[in-house]
């Protein structure tokens, strides 16, 4: 057989460069895929977890406002009582004082 030095020469690496492109893009487009998927559950994860942590500051603000009312009325109350408690006192006080000027007068 005689050798044809007419025919085009392949060189190989470029031909398996060529070749094995393809395959290397969808690797990599699944690997993208894979990765955006993965974040997106992440992401997902955590919106559940800011919402879970978002409920329990809600209710943390309610049980602080209810504290905050329920202290407010002890202290109108004990207001309330120390007021009282000074008329009465007030009230003896000026008693005291009449008997007393009336003793001296009298």
């Amino acid at each position: 057989m005689a050798s044809n030095d007419n025919s085009p020469r392949v060189d190989m690496a470029k031909l398996e460069a060529e070749v094995t492109l393809p395959r290397v893009s969808a690797v990599t487009a699944e690997t993208v895929t894979r990765d955006f998927e993965s974040a997106l559950k992440e992401i997902e994860a955590m919106g559940a977890e800011l919402i879970s942590v978002a409920k329990k500051c809600e209710a943390m603000t309610t049980d602080v406002q209810s504290t905050i009312r329920e202290t407010a009325e002890a202290y109108r109350q004990d207001f309330r009582a120390y007021r009282g408690a000074r008329a009465v006192h007030r009230g003896h006080s000026q008693d005291m004082r009449r008997c007393y000027t009336q003793d001296e007068r009298g």
